[in-house]
């Protein structure tokens, strides 16, 4: 294994965790860069938190501050729960790079910047009047200035290729000169850049001198003496793979639907950050899963509703304002009574609002977006693999309780990553699936006297035959019914369906003391933030535990329990309050809000300074 081995003239120097931030034109490839380092960390052993943070213009002006990708990752020999609130270094390709990123570098962070993309049109573009790499307003920072774009074009001269070709080559120089300085093995990019251009062999040969000559420029030059090793992480026994939380949700589905029986079918529309749950699904026909990218959201979960309806495991996969438009379709299912799973990949609003940007303001919507009473059950992913768990579990409630299920995920933790301990099959819970074939007094609408749930009959199933649509069904029989009295019984068995769920479902874990001066009631992917800030309070003796929440209706039996143990309650979302409104009208607690709505995730030294603030008082 080629495994970037030092002149002896360099020393090692071995820490326990780094933050390095990719960052330059949406064009140069920064988020290829970053995954390329992120699995190459991976199968280092280390444990590792990544946040890819997309531009919102799809084709930003070239140059410009809204025109900057990036992805951050934070790897290390410990546990790593967030992708750091600074980074320690800081790849820059050109001016604007700099400029958005620099406020999130620590005091003393290293700064290795392409010194040819500072040109005076781009400085000016990026809103600098002299160039900074001259003017020591960067002296608090180590900077290595690097001719990335003319050292990528000597490596590659001979090959007669384009100046635009090799221009896209610069970023693989960057990632080689990383791979040296953090001792990173080449190997699996390698193995990717052959397998991703297979059928061009002239790429395969232009990425890879340039990964292998930043590699070299980092052995040789003088101005890189020191490289870094960060040791393998102790994680848990077992084989591990790199994984984000769209690829982790759309595995879960289809781990779920083999273990039930059940065909798969996605109705899609694509819509950021969604899309890449119908990419992934596309890719396993081979387990029996369909896709179908349909014209609009109403068609997309139209046409899952009748997947559900001719006894297969229905799916759409969505983000904000596409769940506006899937709500009349909801309401069906609901009045149907039909297992359906909706994911909601969460994203800034409203409207179009930050496409590419966080959020955890669609609760209240799926708690709420429908029209009359039309209760369902919610549940929220906390971590990137986490969502494999909770994507099984979606379709466990939705098949054993005839309902639609909401799976509420968001931006920042579908496209970040982390490593996922896959599990064996054989450890997977068994769905139970019965479908209805008893034709003898055969009612529709009869109920699972523990679950509520009607019977699933396949259509065209002789002596099954029964009436589906919006208006209300008479109890039992399924017939329309407008009677008053029959309305009354059939929206009280709706909303007690969901409610027993709470029978079947984990009570909620607290991670620290039962009892004490501070409960943190988190959901979603504030998980990671919450349990650093947690942590580090509580190694300063601070009075402060966390319950995070990954079933929001029905919540867990024991919720209210836990409360009123503590004397105050925080509730951190990227939302106005929403969670924290739910608290306070259910169990009457006083629960404080501590809201962001940036499009950005929070940062653990955010959350500290808010426990400190209310533990003050």
């Amino acid at each position: 294994m080629e495994t970037n081995k030092a002149n002896q003239h360099k020393k090692t120097e071995t820490i326990e965790e780094v933050v390095i931030h990719f960052a330059g034109d949406s064009g140069d490839g920064m988020q290829l860069t970053g995954s390329q380092f992120t699995t190459s960390s991976a199968i280092a052993g280390n444990d590792l938190n990544t946040f890819p943070d997309f531009p919102a213009e799809i084709r930003a002006p070239a140059g410009t501050t809204y025109g900057v990708s990036g992805f951050q990752i934070h790897f290390g020999s410990r546990k790593i729960h967030t992708p750091g609130d600074i980074s320690d270094v800081l790849v820059a390709m050109n001016p604007a790079a700099l400029r958005v990123n620099l406020k999130h570098l620590r005091d003393g962070g290293t700064i290795i910047v392409n010194n040819q993309g500072f040109t005076p049109k781009n400085l000016k573009l990026a809103g600098y009047d002299k160039n900074p790499l001259d003017d020591g307003s960067l002296s608090n920072y180590q900077i290595h200035k690097v001719d990335i774009s003319k050292l990528t074009a000597n490596a590659l001269e001979d090959l007669n290729l384009g100046s635009k070709v090799v221009d896209r080559c610069k970023n693989f120089f960057a990632l080689g000169l990383m791979y040296w300085m953090y001792n990173r093995p080449v190997e699996p990019t390698l193995s990717w850049i052959k397998d991703k251009f297979k059928n061009k062999p002239e790429l395969i040969e232009a990425n890879t001198r340039a990964l292998k000559a930043g590699l070299h420029y980092g052995d040789i030059t003088e101005i890189f003496t020191t490289r870094y090793e960060v040791r393998p992480a102790k994680l848990k026994p077992g084989t591990y793979r790199n994984i984000t939380g769209n690829a982790a949700l759309a595995l879960g589905l289809v781990a779920a639907a083999q273990k039930s029986g059940l065909e798969m079918y996605l109705g899609a529309y694509p819509i950021t950050p969604a899309s890449d749950v119908l990419h992934e699904l596309s890719r396993h026909k081979n387990f029996k899963v369909k896709t179908f990218q349909a014209e609009d959201e109403i068609a997309a979960i139209s046409a899952a509703i009748g997947a559900a309806y001719g006894g297969a495991l229905g799916v759409t996969a969505t983000s904000g304002p596409g769940m506006a438009l899937k709500m009349e379709a909801i309401g069906l299912a609901v009045m149907l009574e039909l297992p359906l799973v909706i994911a909601d990949i969460q994203r800034g609003g409203p409207s179009t609002g930050l496409p590419t940007k966080t959020e955890q303001a669609d609760l209240f919507q799926a708690m709420f977006g429908r029209n009359s009473e039309a209760p369902l059950c919610v549940l929220a992913a906390a971590t990137p693999s986490d969502c494999f768990t909770m994507a099984y579990e979606a379709v466990r409630v939705a098949i054993k309780y005839m309902t639609p299920v909401i799976l509420l995920s968001d931006g920042y933790i579908a496209n970040g990553s982390e490593p996922w301990n896959i599990p064996k099959a054989s450890d997977l819970e068994k769905l139970d699936v019965t479908f209805h074939t008893d034709q003898e007094n055969f009612l529709p609408y009869s109920r699972d006297k523990k679950t509520l749930a009607r019977p699933w009959a396949i259509p065209g199933t002789s002596g099954l035959e029964h009436r589906v649509g919006g208006l209300e069904k008479q109890d039992k029989t399924g017939n329309i019914n407008y009677e008053p009295e029959n309305h009354q019984i059939m929206v009280n068995y709706r909303a007690e369906k969901i409610e027993r769920i709470a029978n079947d479902i984990p009570d909620a874990a607290v991670d620290g003391d039962k009892e004490g001066d501070l409960l943190i009631v988190g959901w979603g992917s504030t998980h990671g933030a919450i349990t650093s800030a947690v942590e580090r309070s509580r190694t300063k003796g601070k009075s402060v535990s966390h319950v995070h929440l990954r079933y929001l209706n029905p919540f867990p039996k024991n919720l209210g329990e836990i409360l009123y143990n503590f004397k105050k309650i925080l509730v951190p979302e990227l939302n106005k309050g929403q969670l924290s409104s739910l608290l306070r009208s259910k169990y009457l607690v006083p629960a404080v809000g501590y809201n962001k709505v940036q499009g950005l995730p929070f940062k653990t030294a955010e959350l500290e300074n808010k426990i400190d603030e209310l533990l003050r008082g």
